[in-house]
């Protein structure tokens, strides 16, 4: 059974930084690209990053470019999430998510959920 699980959510002002991390079992972590979605209390599902099997690419949409870090240990199969300068739009349940696929772009599409991890940036 394919269990993502996050941590390293909670509680920041805006301007500080969180490292979220995503534990992986059930699957050979190593063998799937990697990625970071979060959803806003009455918003859509939002992709936040991606990052290959390898981590020799990465991607992130202008929301989050610069100032959120995705990486991950294949040897720990473990996905972190950096985010810094943290904004109040930023306040989010943040999803670890692994697909088959690195797609193009923005489009990653997952076969495989966390159950998330609440951010929350006070202003």
């Amino acid at each position: 059974q394919v269990q993502l699980v996050e941590s390293g959510g909670g509680l920041v002002q805006a301007g500080d930084s969180l490292r979220l991390s995503c534990a992986a079992s059930g699957l050979i972590f190593s063998t799937y690209n990697m990625g970071w979605f979060r959803q806003a209390p009455g918003k859509e599902r939002e992709f936040v990053a991606k990052i290959d099997r390898t981590s020799g690419y990465t991607y992130y949409p202008d929301s989050v470019k610069g100032r959120f870090t995705i990486s991950r240990d294949n040897a720990k199969n473990t996905l972190y999430l950096q985010m810094n300068t943290l904004k109040p739009e930023d306040t989010a349940v943040y999803y670890c998510a692994a697909a088959a696929s690195y797609g193009l772009g923005s489009r990653f599409f997952p076969s495989y959920w966390g159950q998330g991890t609440q951010v929350t940036v006070s202003s």
